[in-house]
């Protein structure tokens, strides 16, 4: 820290108590200055001397037969005061960054300037000022930080703004000139530690790195700190990562980590002008700076706080266009009243909208340009931050499944607001769909329904195919079109060099007929994914040539297969792969049979055989 004494007499000064001060010497006290509650015994011709104000005012106390002089609001105090008449009387004084400032603005105020006496204390200070303090990092915060109580005079006086100047400035210089340590708030190891002599320049720049001094600027008051990341920020030369690093540090280092004391009476006020001024603060570039895990967990504060509309909509944005890097647990804000629910679904429902619309302009202006290299990697990394969503949301779904309060409609809507493409498989939709089913039991049949039309089971994995068709909770119509697509996958699988040319006729027009007596109970077969049939092709072929034969491996497989399916599924998968396995022409009436749902048979003993099959499913659910 830098300092600068002035003078070379003894310090005289001495205290009676708390509120007197007086000057041991041989002459007596000629006058007395109230400054706040301290009352000063001193004497008028080295104070006359240094200041014109006091000229003035011992001038009118002697026309008035004033018997003392009273300075109300004197910029510093006491203590400040005492620095000035320590000075007219020659005696030392130490000036450093903690006092400068009120040793400033209390000769400003006694007007001890150049007029009165050559190498005053404004001239002096101002000299210290810019030739060591402002020269020096950790000083200027430090002074900085001391202008906030001597306000408006330290304003006036331009320090505040040659503080902040100073510090802007320095913060952009390039890591490897940094000359001092940057370890003001804080201690590194010691492998870490600068050392100004004998380190190479190498090993120095590996040392600081470019966010070096956002920890220093925490210590200062909102307001300030404002000042200097705009200053910052205007200097063109600061990289938006870090701006969002600094902005970050500075949020975790003031807010309260519990929600009682973000919203409580005392400090609800404060929070809320901090959240909103980093809100004000983040990089122009919506792309850089703040992860998308830091923006919502601003969010979060923000809405408890009570910021400002706009804020929040700008921070929603924000969010949107960096939503594939957020996980689950960032989506949980908790909802306020009036909703109901225990998270705030309407609140990820217009985040979601945001990243959506983010994305068809995205995917407008790839379309824009032509197939190059460029555009290609573009379109991949779009395709990834698709898919990144399309886990994260059906992760959410998930986990709000299980309150009991979430409505049908908002889990429906939610659901269907990212496009088809970022849901390639469905077992984390299936998933979500089988807690919601579980947790709210009283739903309609229509509701059953409506909720299981979100999912493709062709998009099912092999695994989640087997857990739905064993799912009471399911409709029994999603159970036989699990069930058929898992048939035509075995089918499917099966080589080509096993069939005779006729069977492969026969397997085709079985399957075509099946699938068309499949239409009316299943609604979701209608857009096949061959990407996924592929996949599951692949998988079924690989489990067959571990077990030796094809075809007699195959119906062992199958069979194997149904043996953990409870006994409706089982019948009905019976029924289906009998059709694959059938000769002759009755095998497209067995087809046509088979396939039906229960709703859909002809009267008789097999509508009696479904209708208790029915029976028996409603009972478990």
């Amino acid at each position: 820290m830098k300092f600068m004494k002035l003078g070379s007499k003894p310090d005289a000064f001495q205290a009676d108590g708390k509120s007197v001060r007086y000057v041991s010497s041989d002459l007596a006290t000629d006058v007395t200055i109230n400054v706040g509650e301290v009352k000063f015994h001193l004497h008028k011709f080295p104070l006359l001397s240094k200041s014109s104000r006091l000229q003035k005012l011992v001038l009118k106390a002697s026309e008035e037969n004033y018997e003392e002089i009273h300075m109300a609001d004197f910029p510093g105090g006491p203590k400040a005061f005492e620095i000035c008449a320590k000075f007219c009387y020659g005696m030392t004084v130490t000036l450093n960054a903690y006092n400068v400032v009120a040793a400033r603005c209390a000769a400003e105020c006694l007007e001890m300037t150049e007029d009165i006496d050559r190498g005053n204390l404004i001239f002096k200070i101002e000299v210290f000022l810019n030739s060591s303090i402002l020269r020096s990092w950790k000083d200027s915060i430090i002074v900085l930080q001391t202008t906030k109580s001597l306000l408006p005079w330290s304003e006036d006086l331009k320090i505040v703004g040659r503080c902040i100047d100073s510090i802007a400035s320095k913060t952009s210089w390039e890591p490897a000139n940094i000359t001092w340590s940057y370890t003001f708030n804080r201690k590194l190891a010691e492998p870490d530690r600068i050392v100004e002599d004998g380190m190479k320049f190498r090993e120095k720049t590996e040392s600081v790195p470019m966010d070096w001094w956002v920890e220093d600027i925490c210590e200062l008051d909102i307001d300030l700190y404002k000042r200097v990341m705009i200053a910052v920020k205007s200097k063109g030369r600061m990289n938006g990562a870090v701006i969002g690093e600094a902005l970050k540090t500075y949020a975790v280092r003031w807010l309260p980590d519990s929600i009682d004391a973000l919203v409580s009476e005392a400090h609800s006020r404060r929070n809320k002008s901090l959240v909103e001024t980093i809100i004000c603060l983040l990089p122009s570039d919506k792309c850089m700076g703040c992860s998308c895990s830091f923006l919502l967990k601003l969010l979060k504060v923000a809405i408890l706080v009570g910021a400002d509309e706009m804020l929040r909509e700008d921070l929603i944005s924000r969010i949107g266009l960096k939503l594939h890097e957020a996980c689950v647990n960032d989506l949980l804000i908790p909802a306020r009243s009036p909703q109901i629910t225990t998270y705030d679904v309407e609140l990820v429902q217009t985040i979601v909208n945001q990243f959506t619309m983010h994305e068809k302009k995205r995917s407008r202006g790839l379309d824009a340009l032509e197939k190059n290299e460029k555009g290609s990697d573009d379109f991949i990394l779009g395709s990834g931050s698709l898919l990144n969503v399309g886990r994260l949301i059906d992760g959410y779904l998930a986990e709000i499944a299980r309150d009991p309060n979430l409505t049908l409609s908002s889990f429906v809507d939610l659901s269907k607001s990212i496009p088809e493409s970022a849901r390639p498989i469905h077992d984390g939709l299936y998933k979500a769909i089988d807690i919601y089913l579980k947790e709210h039991p009283i739903l309609t049949k229509a509701d059953r329904k409506k909720i299981c039309g979100l999912m493709d089971v062709k998009k099912l994995t092999i695994n989640a195919s087997m857990h739905a068709a064993q799912n009471d909770r399911l409709p029994l119509r999603v159970v036989v079109q699990v069930l058929f697509f898992e048939q035509v996958r075995a089918s499917a699988a099966r080589p080509a060099n096993n069939h005779h040319p006729h069977d492969a006729s026969r397997s085709s027009t079985l399957n075509t007929q099946s699938e068309e007596e499949c239409q009316k109970p299943v609604a979701a077969a209608e857009k096949c994914n061959s990407l996924k049939n592929a996949m599951s092709r692949m998988k079924l072929n690989e489990e067959v040539h571990r077990n030796g034969k094809l075809a007699k491996k195959s119906s062992k497989n199958s069979r194997s297969g149904v043996q953990l399916l409870p006994s409706r599924s089982r019948r009905i998968f019976d029924k289906l792969w009998a059709v694959g396995k059938g000769h002759g022409e009755n095998r497209s009436s067995e087809t046509s049979v088979s396939s039906q749902s229960p709703t859909s048979l002809a009267p008789g003993d097999t509508k009696s055989s479904g209708s208790s099959s029915r029976q028996r499913r409603h009972s478990i659910s």
